[in-house]
């Protein structure tokens, strides 16, 4: 048995789907390499014989075989077991220290591109990013016909090897944050990108930020959008959604899909959900600084009709909202992972049955019970799941000042979470910056 094959073996040998075959190609002896899981060796022993077949029968020479079939590469083992981890084929050249790293026939292990799951798309295409990241590259570009598209791929990781793939648009992307992006990148190339605390540490970003420095989208269409808006989209292999990069306030209101609306539509529409993000911070802090701290504000008869729908409940407002809130946010969590047949089953119990149950049994208000439904259904008008989740977890912070100081609690909160996001930035990109061109920057 030739060495390079040998110390092949000695690495994966243990593994039960590696399979090492001998077969002929152009009258020569070769060795055959890669996992069965990976590799579908009928078709591509198939595919090599009928290709050989057609090179013999023109006399042409065995090395222009070889480098027709693929990469041509003297003895270096590690690269040979690297190419069969991530699915190719290698071929040994027996009685020689030569192989070949070819693309095989591959076992069918990636879904089709379908409908967005987690997005819904209003007068769009409706397909969807997948886990393979080359079908994911290949979508963007069949949409982005343009010499200015460039595509820039890394291997990331030490033991476990993963494809980084980053798109932006020459003369639009910021190239200061390019630079910055691409120097945090090859700096800690072998870093394990296994999620996107991962990518976040990758880059750089500060780990407890309670806001996400990426956008993500399942969608070509947006993801094209923010390419088209100076934008950089980042794709990771196994993550069937695109990265985008800088992330800012604004992107919680605008979809660029609103643009197949009439302009007043559309701009009612981007207003409400500034709506709906104001409600959700404020509205529950709002409870308990008119209810517990300045209850004078109110006018006399809704200031007694709060007071009758508080009789009987035996805690502070605080108390009392923070109870419902953590039910609610364990309701939210439970229809998020309990499979989808029986997640509206919990939500129908959580809503209903059990809101109705715990105002009868004088837990809490009936007034409280409009205001959580308020703040849920507004927090669900916010764009992007990551973007909603921050939010949820700031109206805290506003309802335990309003607990304090009453309305100027929640004054207090609100510039406290505005110089917060306006303390977030992305290699020197403000969250809050409406500045959106890449271009724009450029020239400053």
């Amino acid at each position: 048995m030739d060495r390079l094959v040998e110390e092949i073996q000695s690495v994966l040998g243990n593994n039960e789907d590696f399979v090492q075959s001998r077969d002929y190609l152009a009258d020569t002896s070769v060795i055959l390499l890669g996992f069965s899981t990976l590799v579908d060796f009928t078709k591509t022993k198939m595919t090599l014989q009928k290709h050989s077949d057609s090179f013999i029968s023109q006399d042409r020479p065995s090395d222009d075989l070889w480098c027709s079939i693929g990469k041509l590469i003297e003895g270096d083992v590690k690269e040979a077991i690297s190419s069969i981890y991530v699915g190719k084929l290698v071929i040994i050249i027996e009685n020689t220290s030569r192989f070949i790293i070819m693309d095989p026939v591959s076992k069918q292990l990636d879904r089709s591109i379908e409908s967005p799951s987690n997005e819904n798309v209003i007068q769009g295409p409706l397909n969807s990013f997948t886990e393979n990241i080359d079908i994911n590259i290949g979508i963007v570009r069949k949409q982005v016909n343009s010499n200015e598209l460039h595509l820039k791929t890394y291997s990331t990781g030490h033991n476990v090897k993963k494809k980084l793939s980053l798109f932006y648009i020459d003369g639009k992307a910021d190239t200061k944050l390019l630079d910055n992006l691409m120097e945090h990148i090859e700096k800690n190339i072998n870093m394990e990108i296994d999620d996107l605390q991962g990518l976040s540490n990758m880059m750089g970003f500060r780990s407890w930020d309670a806001v996400s420095k990426f956008n993500t989208t399942e969608l070509p269409l947006y993801a094209v959008q923010f390419l088209k808006k100076g934008r950089v989209i980042l794709f990771v292999d196994q993550f069937p959604f695109a990265l985008i990069l800088p992330s800012h306030l604004l992107d919680m209101f605008i979809l660029e899909n609103d643009r197949n609306f009439p302009l007043p539509i559309m701009v009612s529409i981007r207003f409400v959900r500034v709506i709906g993000l104001l409600v959700t911070l404020i509205s529950p802090g709002l409870y308990v600084a008119l209810v517990a701290v300045n209850p004078e504000i109110l006018q006399i008869q809704l200031a007694l009709s709060v007071a009758q729908s508080r009789e009987g409940v035996p805690y502070p407002a605080l108390v009392e909202i923070i109870l419902m809130l953590v039910i609610l946010e364990l309701i939210l969590e439970a229809s998020v992972r309990l499979p989808k047949s029986i997640g509206p089953t919990i939500t129908m119990v959580g809503g209903i049955i059990l809101g109705q149950a715990v105002v009868e049994a004088k837990l809490v208000s009936n007034l409280l019970i409009i205001i959580l439904a308020a703040t849920t259904i507004a927090n669900s008008t916010i764009v992007g799941f990551q973007n909603s989740v921050s939010i949820r977890l700031f109206k805290y912070v506003i309802v335990f000042l309003a607990s304090i100081f009453g309305l100027l609690g929640i004054v207090a909160g609100l510039v406290l979470i505005g110089a917060y996001l306006a303390s977030i930035n992305t290699y020197g990109r403000s969250y809050l910056d409406i500045n959106m061109k890449g271009t724009e920057n450029n020239s400053e």
